[in-house]
This record gives structure tokens, C-alpha cells and sequence, in this order.
């Protein structure tokens, strides 16, 4: 544009990527498909069919390692009768520590990532067991939608520091729902991110005594214990539940600390329903900050509640959170 202004193209970063120098050729074809089939360079070579369905991966995805341990995950991916569909996505050993997940739901035509006023975000529980990060998608209606995943490697050390992250797309899917015959309601409003307490163990050494899963199935009382490997404070946590007036919400939950290293989180559910709940916390020794909270795409910090005895300058980091189905069946 004229007048010196600042056009969108200006957000556009070209990079020298070595990828695409001596690869190999089991990741090569997951790009390119040679019209000459020895130049696939594979011991056996593929259709041009096998290749329109293998997933759409950019390089970072091979940099970090990644792969799919399931067989069926293709380009296109179709929900069952309830709506749901799931992209499961393996990580090395040695990156388990510091790979860090994030996604993003829309339409497949067009730009829309809301249904019925909500983000689509909240229809996807993104979850991580050992060494698979899972992106459970339940379509919120009978529609084409685009499944983004990105990927950061970080130190919990430079996550903590409150700086902005920047997520790179390691791959895309197109999630197809033909037909729903079940409504799906949409998570609840927590901190976006990972479900379970992986993320706490992961950044502060946060270990989960009782719930290792991210969901939770619990009757009208729930207890959660997690213990520290190292001195924590400043303990929050928020209970979420669709319709629900969060400020009541927040009378049914208190924590306290036994023994000096177990914290434990004592939920008395109202109602019936599904709920979600975050933890926040920080270190004894990190800083306390003034300024507005950060809301990273991953990891929201929050004010520490004024009750804390402190003068409301210290941020606090989203550790964890769980969906926890409560009923008097359970």
C-alpha cells in the first residue's frame, strides 16, 4: 500500500529451512510426489492415491522428531456417529520435556472459528499420555472443519519467563462430519491448552498424587492432591461449568498444603454436570511482576487473588487443568 503504511504481506517472514537439502526420502514424500516412481527413492513406492492421503506436515514436524502411531491418520479425517474424531501425534523421548502443543479449529471454508457464539477451540481436548499428544475433535455440527497443530520447543524455564511464544504449524488435517446425531456442547471455558497434569509436572514439578488422567469422573465430593518437588505458592485454582455463575463456582473449591509438600484441592460440586478446572500457581523464588496479566495463547498467567497477604503484583502461571464429569452415579 501507498503512504508508507504497513500492508498484511509485512507479517509474511520467508527462512532458510535445510530440510529440503539431502532429506530423507520417507519424509520427502510426505511433500513431493515424483512422476517417475524410483524417484520416490522407497523401497516401495506409492500410489498417487496413497499420496493425496498421507497428512499435510510442514518440516518442523520431522526437525522435532514427530510421527503418527496410528496407522489410519490421513489427510482427511472422518468423524464417528457422536461427532468425534482423533489425530494422534507421537514425540521422541528426548523432546517430552520441552515440546510444546497448541491448535487451532475453523471452518474449512472461510475464516469462521465460532459456532453459536463460541470458539471452536472449546471442541477440541487436546491431551497428552507418555510420549502422544492427542487432539480429540467433536464436531459441533455437520460441517468441513481445518484441524491446525503447532509446536514450540521450550524450556519451562523460558515458558515461565512470561514472554510471548511463537507456535509454528507442524501439520494439518481436514476433519469431515457428514452426519451428527448427538448434540455436542462445547468444553468448558478454561485456560486454553492441554488437559491433565502433565503441563504441572512438566513446568513445576507439580506431581499428580491422585488423578494421573485428565478426566475425571467424581460424585458430589472431589478431592485432588498433587505433590511438589520443589517450594510452590500462591496456590489459585477456578472452577468452570457451562451456564454456571463462576463467582459461585469459586465458593465450592478450597486448597490447602499437608505436610509441607502435598497441596490438596477439595471441590464440592453443586450440581450434576461436566466441569473445568484450573490450577494456577508459581514458584517461591519467581519474581513478582507488576503489569497486566499475560494472555499467551498456551499458558494465561493471573493476578494472584488480593486474599493472598501480598500487594497483588505477582502474576500466577496456569499449571494444569481437569474435566471432571460429576454425577451421583459415580
Amino acid at each position: 500500500g501507498g503512504g508508507g503504511g504497513k500492508g498484511k504481506s509485512d507479517s509474511l517472514r520467508y527462512e532458510y529451512d535445510d530440510h529440503y537439502f539431502l532429506t530423507d526420502p520417507r519424509e520427502f514424500i510426505y511433500e513431493f510426489f515424483p512422476l517417475q516412481s524410483e524417484w520416490q527413492l522407497l523401497r516401495t513406492s506409492i500410489s498417487l492415491r496413497d499420496f493425496e492421503e498421507l497428512p499435510f506436515v510442514r518440516s518442523l514436524f520431522f526437525r522435532y522428531g514427530l510421527y503418527f502411531p496410528d496407522t489410519n491418520t490421513k489427510a482427511v479425517m472422518y468423524t464417528d456417529q457422536t461427532g468425534a474424531a482423533t489425530v494422534r501425534i507421537a514425540m521422541p523421548v528426548n523432546m517430552q520435556s520441552s515440546l510444546i502443543f497448541h491448535y487451532n479449529l475453523k471452518l474449512y471454508d472461510g475464516d469462521g472459528d465460532m459456532f453459536d457464539s463460541v470458539s471452536l477451540k472449546r471442541f477440541v481436548m487436546q491431551s497428552v499420555v507418555d510420549n502422544v499428544v492427542s487432539f480429540r475433535v467433536h464436531a459441533p455440527a455437520a460441517a468441513e472443519f481445518l484441524l491446525d497443530i503447532f509446536a514450540n520447543s521450550v524450556t519451562p524455564r523460558e515458558y515461565l519467563t512470561g514472554e510471548p511464544m511463537k507456535f509454528k504449524s507442524v501439520c494439518k488435517f481436514k476433519i469431515v462430519c457428514s452426519e451428527l446425531h448427538t448434540v455436542m456442547v462445547p468444553l468448558p471455558d478454561c485456560a486454553s491448552g492441554e488437559w491433565g497434569p502433565v503441563k504441572a509436572t512438566r513446568l513445576f514439578g507439580l506431581v499428580p498424587i491422585t488423578h494421573p488422567d485428565a478426566l475425571i469422573f467424581a460424585g458430589k465430593d472431589l478431592e485432588i492432591q498433587f505433590r511438589m518437588s520443589k517450594p510452590l505458592t500462591d496456590f489459585m485454582s477456578t472452577l468452570h461449568k457451562n451456564g454456571a455463575d463462576e463467582k459461585k463456582l469459586s465458593k465450592c473449591v478450597t486448597h490447602r498444603i499437608i505436610d509441607e509438600d502435598i497441596v490438596s484441592f477439595v471441590i464440592n460440586f453443586p450440581e450434576e454436570g461436566q466441569y473445568g478446572f484450573d490450577v494456577y500457581t508459581r514458584e517461591i523464588s519467581a519474581p513478582s511482576l507488576g503489569g497486566a496479566s499475560d494472555h499467551r495463547p498456551h499458558s494465561p498467567n493471573i493476578r494472584a487473588p488480593p486474599s493472598s497477604g501480598r500487594n497483588n503484583k505477582c502474576l500466577l502461571t496456569h499449571c494444569c487443568k481437569y474435566l471432571i464429569n460429576s454425577s451421583k452415579r459415580n
